[in-house]
């Protein structure tokens, strides 16, 4: 994901005071987590936590959000929202939790756990691992707020945020009901290679990995005119994950402005009909819906 595409989504730089979304209730707290890197290194850095809920003392089913990746300017936002995406999450009745992880904002550290190697020696794996052992984490400290149904767990991710929801489904943690995957990826640049990633054939051997223990169902959205990943990869990932045993429905819409890859950021009219009934269908329902 672009650094642009990036600030579109969380509307807030490094140096600018955030206001916080009051009517969101929205909160801030950090957890240390350490991970390895793509060389083996220890890296023990600060996820930094965005918070927001309904109004009330719940329990709420709760969803963690997890975000792109931008390949130059990993420094902004400095904290990672989505302000738009989570009310639309709060009003169905979740407490949001979006962590900027480590090596992201303005606590990111060096070396970069989330590095896959230059584009013609990509190793795919070792990012997966540090960015979902990071969710998990995130996981761990939300199961133990009063206000959470521990057993009631939505994630969602964005384009590398979306292989790291795959990655943490696949791993089958306690109380995650479904997931759902926005053209989720690694490798890409609209710039100098638009809808090709680097070494695709090496994702989709991933994404057969996270096939072979994944029982969480899964909603996979891409578009059209994805310039990071052109529906031919996004179709034969999905491919390789459902026929190693995934449990998944892959949904490609129309295309979307000039890079679909900006769906989730910008077009949340028209993916919030494809969430509803999917989140009905999966243990959220109606019923749980909040008004703000």
């Amino acid at each position: 994901m672009s650094s642009s595409a990036m600030a579109q989504e969380s509307n807030t730089n490094a140096t600018a005071p955030i206001a916080m979304a009051a009517d969101l209730f929205e909160s801030v707290v950090n957890i240390d987590v350490s991970v390895k890197d793509l060389l083996g290194r220890q890296v023990t850095g600060k996820v930094v936590l965005t918070q927001f809920k309904p109004n009330g003392d719940g329990p709420f089913p709760m969803m963690i959000l997890n975000h792109g990746r931008s390949g130059t300017n990993r420094d902004q936002p400095a904290r990672f929202r989505y302000t738009a995406q989570a009310r639309y999450f709060v009003k169905r009745g979740f407490a949001v939790f979006v962590p900027t992880r480590i090596g992201y904002g303005e606590l990111g550290t060096t070396p970069d756990p989330e590095d896959s190697g230059s584009c013609r020696n990509k190793n795919y794996a070792p990012s997966a691992e540090a960015a979902s052992t990071e969710v998990i984490a995130v996981l761990d400290y939300a199961k133990q707020l009063p206000y959470v149904d521990p057993k009631k767990v939505l994630i969602v991710g964005q384009s590398v945020g979306g292989y790291t929801t795959v990655a943490t489904a696949a791993k089958n943690p306690p109380g995650v009901l479904a997931a759902i995957n926005f053209a989720g990826g690694a490798g890409g640049d609209p710039d100098t290679h638009p809808g090709e990633p680097c070494e695709a054939y090496k994702l989709e051997q991933m994404y057969a990995k996270f096939g072979t223990t994944s029982k969480v169902p899964m909603l996979w959205v891409y578009t059209e005119n994805d310039l990071y990943f052109a529906p031919k990869y996004s179709q034969a990932w999905f491919n390789a994950f459902t026929k190693a045993g995934g449990i998944a429905e892959f949904q490609l819409m129309p295309a979307f402005e000039k890079n679909g890859h900006s769906l989730f950021a910008k077009g949340i009219k028209l993916w919030t009909p494809l969430v509803d009934r999917f989140l009905d269908e999966h243990g959220f329902d109606a019923n749980n819906k909040k008004t703000q």
